[in-house]
Parts: structure tokens; sequence; C-alpha cells
């Protein structure tokens, strides 16, 4: 039996639905996410799960929150799961950001593996270490399933870093809706790409809303 990794982007939050960078900001999820979270569990409740690793934000916590009551398993906090951190761009608009950081802005949208936001993380760094939980998880659960609940930028570097897949280009490459669900098999060959961005758990009133 190989290792199954499931990589749940957390549920709906205001910062999903405006389309601000929203990185350090700990926001928390809308009733739509609470929903979101609630219809996850409701899915995947009866797969028999090893572990559930989650980014220590309180809208990865609260989207993992209803699987782990269901199943009676804790959550295991990861400082490595964070989202990217966006430095000065935190809180505010894309427009805002081209206005007042226009050059940073233009190197990130170029190669944003080795050019941060004002202050804020490369896609290397963020690699760096979701590497250590992802590497953490592989050494203690051999087989079985594992959830990881954590962040759009985040997930989308992992899945790059695992599938050899250039960092720079995680935005060209993946979507990552909220609420989605990525499945890496670990078996002989490595890591296989088994789904991505599914959200078949979501009913279809919480599958059609609009968000980034």
């Amino acid at each position: 039996m190989p290792l199954d990794l499931y990589l749940l982007r957390h549920g709906e939050t205001e910062a999903s639905q405006t389309g601000g960078y929203c990185g350090d900001l700990d926001l928390p999820l809308t009733p739509a996410g609470a929903a979101m979270a609630a219809a996850f569990a409701d899915r995947y409740q009866s797969l028999p799960w090893q572990a559930v690793f989650v980014s220590p934000l309180q809208r990865a916590i609260a989207t993992a929150q209803p699987l782990c009551q269901a199943i009676g398993l804790t959550m295991q906090e990861r400082s490595g799961l964070r989202e990217l951190q966006y430095g000065e761009w935190e809180g505010q608009t894309t427009d805002q950001v081209k206005t007042h950081f226009a050059e940073d802005y233009l190197r990130w949208l170029t190669e944003p593996a080795w050019n941060p936001p004002t202050g804020g993380e490369t896609s290397v760094q963020i690699a760096s270490r979701a590497a250590l939980v992802l590497a953490e998880i592989e050494q203690t659960y051999s087989t079985g399933n594992v959830l990881v609940v954590s962040h759009k930028a985040t997930i989308r570097i992992m899945l790059c870093s695992l599938l050899g897949i250039d960092l720079g280009r995680y935005r060209d490459r993946l979507e990552m809706p909220v609420a989605s669900l990525s499945l890496v098999r670990f078996d002989v060959h490595g890591p296989l790409l088994v789904k991505h961005g599914d959200r078949s758990h979501l009913p279809p009133d919480l599958a059609n809303r609009q968000g980034t």
C-alpha cells in the first residue's frame, strides 16, 4: 500500500473573495468557508486517516477541524505549511501593489522563485520550509492516507517541488481554488499526481462560488 498525500486548500475567506494579498494575515473562514470544511469532512471521514498536518493559521485549522472531530484525530500544526509571506503587500490589492511597489511587482511576476514580494518570501524559501514537513511525513508514514491543510501558493509550490516543475512557474501551471483537494501518491516510482484541484466534495452552491 502506498502513501497517499492529500493536499487541501483551506475554505473561503474574505481575502479569497476579494483577491487581496493574504499571507500572514490570520483571517477566519467565511460562513461559506466553514460550510466547505464541513462538506469535506462529510465526504472524507470514512477514509482511514493516519494523520492530519495543518498550517498554524486559523483558516487552515478551521478547515481541518470538522474532519478531525469526526475521526478523532489530533491535528499536527507545522509552521512550514504557512502561506507565502507577502511582506509589505499584506492586505493590499493588486492595483495598490502595482502603484506602490511597481518594480518589485514586475520582478515577482517575472521570476517569483528568487524575487519576493517586498519584504516577503520567495518560492524557493517556501519550498525549503515545506520540504521539511514533507520529509517528516514520508519518514513517519510509509503507507496510508495523510492530509495536509495549507494555502494556495504553498500547496502549488509543494506540488511543483514534488513533480519537478519550475518553482517560478507555480502560478502559471497549477490552479488551486478554495477548498480544492489534490492527491499525490508516493510509490516505487516516486510522487504521482493522481488528483488535482478537485472540488467534487462540495455541493453545487459552494462549488460555484467565485474567488481566488
